[in-house]
């Protein structure tokens, strides 16, 4: 194109905004092209757009209002300094100030824990990482096992500000359940997967088993023996076919997972999970992190799921839509083990959560992404 101009793909790649958000923003009237081609529809920027949509992706990583980011814009563009700088003040001021509102409330609320902690005892002594100090036996068929760790391993942590959530919930014994409960969770996505045990725990038990422990665990879960674990001390032994590891438990509690996963049924919707994932893959949204592209679903009211392209609601029809991180979707779809699965919709800000069609105690969640542009 003559006179410098940048067709919409190169200012995209060029100013960090996406090539929807670009169409967003000039329907807004924001940042309208230099040229439309009337044929195509193609749109074309001048360098000193490609200028302005470098200073909009920044204005909109610091979460400024539109309206806002239009007038400053326009105060850029016609030399007006005083303009920019008035509403660059004022909004770092409604940030700092919501800042300071956070601040408060969370310190209210930790005021509040700190008091129930003290005068009240927890009731469901379930929440707490329960270690006896006596040895507590389970045993499981190590293909079972295997299938549970390879169902969770994705929704490790490995943030080390929340060491808790760096390993694997290893619980059994809960309300006299045969059944050895492995969780992981990293706020954004929970993961949960049963294995039958040969009989109940002698008493309740749950262990944080760090993340390093839990895939040397895996490694020896090569046959179909009895796998032999024993929780003793804070310690952690797991036997498999004459070879154990053996190692640590995390000293955190972790948190309550069943009040987690305890979210209101949604609609449910069967989806073939080798499709749902090459649609992902094939169409990735730019979310507000760069390099976490979002996968958008549309959920009809007839049952039916689709992705949308680029995230643009007229290109995927009627229904609901609920944005999640592709990453952590695609990584659900392949711990899931399964050919279908069955999806809950419970709306656009509640947790999607992924099951295997027909199995029972297994499951992904994962937390909705708001979309800005």
């Amino acid at each position: 194109m003559e006179n410098g101009m940048r067709g919409i793909g190169d200012t995209a790649r060029d100013s960090g905004l996406s090539v929807s958000a670009l169409r967003f923003y000039d329907g807004a009237g924001v940042l309208v092209p230099g040229r439309v081609d009337p044929v195509t529809g193609y749109r074309w920027y001048t360098p000193a757009q490609v200028e302005e949509a470098r200073l909009l992706a920044a204005l909109r990583r610091a979460r400024m209002p539109v309206a806002d980011i239009r007038l400053v814009l326009a105060g850029w563009s016609g030399r007006d300094a005083g303009l920019v700088g008035d509403l660059l003040a004022a909004h770092l001021r409604r940030m700092e100030n919501a800042l300071s509102d956070a601040r408060v409330q969370l310190s209210a609320v930790r005021s509040l824990i700190a008091r129930n902690a003290r005068s009240t005892q927890k009731e469901n002594s379930m929440t707490e990482t329960v270690l006896p100090a006596g040895p507590v036996t389970v045993t499981v068929q190590a293909p079972a096992l295997a299938a549970a760790l390879d169902a969770v391993r994705f929704a490790v942590s490995a943030d080390p500000e929340l060491p808790v959530l760096n390993g694997v919930l290893f619980e059994a014994g809960v309300a006299g359940e045969e059944a050895l409960n492995l969780v992981a969770s990293d706020r954004y996505r929970l993961a949960v997967a049963a294995v039958p045990t040969a009989g109940p725990a002698r008493c309740p038990v749950r262990a944080v088993v760090p993340a390093p422990l839990a895939d040397a665990a895996r490694a020896l879960l090569t046959g179909d023996e009895p796998v032999r674990l024993v929780l003793a001390g804070g310690r952690v032994e797991i036997g498999a076919g004459g070879r154990q590891v053996t190692g640590e438990c995390l000293d955190q509690e972790f948190p309550d997972y069943r009040r987690l996963v305890a979210v209101p049924q949604g609609r449910r919707l069967a989806v073939a999970t080798a499709a749902l994932r090459a649609d992902a893959e094939a169409h990735p949204v730019d979310g507000d992190e760069p390099g976490r592209p979002l996968t958008v679903l549309a959920v009809g009211a007839d049952g039916t799921l689709q992705v949308c392209p680029d995230g643009d609601p007229s290109s995927c029809g009627a229904g609901e839509r609920v944005a999640v991180n592709r990453e952590f979707l695609c990584q659900a779809l392949d711990a899931a083990g399964a050919d279908r699965l069955v999806l809950e919709y419970g709306g656009p800000t509640a947790p999607l959560v992924l099951r295997p069609a027909g199995a029972t105690g297994r499951l992904s969640l994962l937390m909705p992404v708001r979309q800005t542009v």
